[in-house]
């Protein structure tokens, strides 16, 4: 019997300091709770503040330029070559340089009886291929009879006519591009390029490197009906 009431008395004591020692650890984790929430808000203002800190100066830099902008200052003119570096790139400002003049034009050969004409005058095809030669030897801007090439430029036949940016033109072709003259010449006179091939029917292909280039900006309309800035371009 005694035996008995000892084992339940240790019993009862191994539960009484469990339960004691959970009601402590209860305690101790409310009280650790608001302490850790506390932390974490005055970590979170610290961050607020100084990304406050960051903006305000932000604002600051911003309003010092805008002001050098409205004087005319060293950031104004920094902002003005910025623009005309990118209407130069766009292809609407006029431009000038060194480079080359390319003139082609039909054969001036007389037909024989049974000759098919369109062997020996000038595709838009052709135009195309010296465009491309002329791009790959790196051109920097280019005209075709007065009108300028964009990227988004066209030049296709529309019957027995060339259009290029949808304006109608006629032999002889003067074509002008800027860039390093040598490259320009040399990639179109290539052994089997484009000039060898053009002449092979007789048609007229000539290149000369001039110090003075000077071809005019796009004047037609530069819309963009499906296409937009992307909106995950952070630059």
């Amino acid at each position: 019997m005694k035996r008995g009431q000892i084992s339940i008395a240790i019993v009862l004591l191994f539960l009484g300091m469990m339960i004691a020692v959970q009601v402590r650890a209860t305690r101790q984790a409310e009280q650790n709770v608001p302490t850790a929430r506390v932390q974490e808000l005055t970590s979170r203002l610290k961050e607020v503040k100084e990304e406050r800190d960051s903006l305000i100066i932000e604002v600051a830099d911003l309003r010092t330029k805008l002001n050098q902008v409205s004087s005319g200052g060293s950031a104004g003119q920094a902002i003005r070559d910025e623009l005309t570096k990118a209407r130069m790139e766009a292809g609407v400002l006029p431009v000038e340089g060194k480079g080359v003049e390319v003139t082609l034009d039909d054969s001036p050969k007389e037909l024989q009886p049974g000759e098919d004409p369109n062997l020996y005058i000038l595709h838009e095809e052709d135009l195309l291929k010296v465009v491309n030669e002329l791009r790959a030897g790196g051109a920097e801007a280019m005209s075709i009879n007065g009108q300028r090439i964009l990227a988004t430029s066209e030049i296709r036949c529309a019957g027995n006519t060339i259009l290029v940016n949808t304006e109608k033109i006629v032999p002889p072709v003067i074509i002008l591009a800027t860039g390093n003259p040598e490259n320009l010449k040399s990639g179109l006179e290539i052994k089997g390029g484009i000039f060898e091939q053009l002449k092979y029917w007789g048609l007229v292909a000539k290149v000369e490197i001039r110090d003075d280039i000077t071809i005019p900006g796009f004047s037609g309309p530069v819309t963009f009906k499906y296409t937009k800035p992307a909106e995950n371009d952070n630059r």
